[in-house]
């Protein structure tokens, strides 16, 4: 889907046949408990296994599924017959092994940040239009339940115009940020919420930016407004030392507004409790009544059901665009344009004021 553009979230439902042959690069925390388990428990993917150098994760892998094949190498897994792979490794890895993958005909998923600035984006979007290969940044965050809720009431109409999108990305875990492999705050949590931005709003015409440098040098308690180019502004927040988080979105529009204060979609905790979309079956990603938004129209609001999350869709569809059965679920023109946005709220942040584009 480009940027901005509002169409279902839906996938098909055509299938792949027979199932497209998936690797996994790195087994930390994303590749264990989210990558991991969404290929696994995608019937249109074969998971033939995770690469990793680590004897530590190769025993973690042995763990989790017994039987489940290791690789010391991309090129161990391309010749072991994979055809795509997903890559969850630091983020200053991603744009190498990246390239690495496509060149050897892979099909590519690549985790956030796609890329450390924009050209590296660019460069490695050029080289998959070059071999002709589906390339897709996973922003699995396009498919939250608050965020699919957010979709839906604009689209109703029951907002009106939006002027306003706020959103936090907001924890009380100081030290446990990314570090210097990670790229910092506004890379890590940034990616997601600049990308939920653009979805919404639209292209960016100018940048500001603040943030709060660690002790390492790390920039972290981020803040970014954008200035739409329909005149709307996106206001986010991205921290992991918040000892008292603001609402997971509050947005504001010419009919109403809405609020969900809700701190973390309930498809992390399900997936770091050990559940899967295979193992809940159509209760998956359903969110309880008692965290679901309000829309205001005034002081009194009323509670809207949210949206079940979708996680489990990414995987299929992008299978389906590797078998030529539709589009990749996210496009990866997308990365270079948030990319784009976060190397303006690097330059705002370091240097003060706001940066056009």
């Amino acid at each position: 889907m480009s940027v901005g553009e509002n169409r279902s979230m839906t996938t098909s439902p055509a299938v792949p046949s027979p199932p497209v042959r998936f690797g996994l690069v790195g087994y930390g925390f994303g590749g264990r408990w989210f990558h991991a388990p969404l290929i696994g428990a995608a019937p249109e993917c074969e998971f033939l296994g995770v690469v990793t150098s680590s004897d530590e994760r190769r025993a973690l892998v042995a763990e989790d599924s017994p039987g489940r094949g290791t690789f010391g190498s991309l090129e161990e897994l391309a010749a072991a017959g994979a055809e795509a792979v997903a890559i969850s490794t630091p983020a200053t890895t991603h744009s190498e092994l990246t390239d690495r993958a496509l060149e050897l005909g892979l099909a590519v998923v690549c985790d956030k940040p796609f890329a450390l600035d924009a050209a590296a984006a660019r460069s490695t979007v050029d080289l998959a239009r070059r071999l002709d290969l589906p390339l897709s940044p996973y922003q699995n965050r396009r498919w939250d339940s608050d965020f699919l809720t957010v979709r839906r009431l604009v689209a109703d109409g029951e907002l009106g115009e939006v002027v306003r999108f706020e959103s936090r990305f907001e924890r009380m875990a100081p030290g446990t940020g990314p570090g210097a492999s990670g790229g910092g705050t506004l890379l890590d949590f940034g990616s997601h919420l600049v990308d939920q931005a653009l979805v919404l709003l639209g292209p960016v015409a100018s940048v500001y930016a603040e943030w709060r440098l660690r002790e390492d040098g790390l920039d972290d308690d981020v803040f970014v407004s954008l200035t739409h180019a329909g005149g709307a502004r996106s206001h986010l927040w991205g921290s992991w030392s918040q000892s008292a988080p603001g609402p997971r979105y509050r947005v504001s529009g010419t009919a109403g507004g809405y609020v969900n204060r809700t701190l973390m979609d309930a498809q992390e905790e399900l997936l770091l409790d050990g559940r899967t979309p295979a193992s809940l079956g159509a209760d998956w990603g359903a969110e309880p009544a008692d965290r679901w938004g309000k829309v205001y129209r005034g002081a009194d609001g009323q509670t809207v059901p949210t949206e079940n999350g979708a996680w489990d869709s990414f995987y299929p569809a992008f299978a389906r665009a590797v078998r030529g059965l539709g589009p990749v679920p996210v496009e990866p023109e997308d990365a270079v344009a948030s990319m784009t946005v976060l190397d303006a709220a690097r330059r705002s942040a370091t240097d003060g004021g706001v940066v056009r584009l």
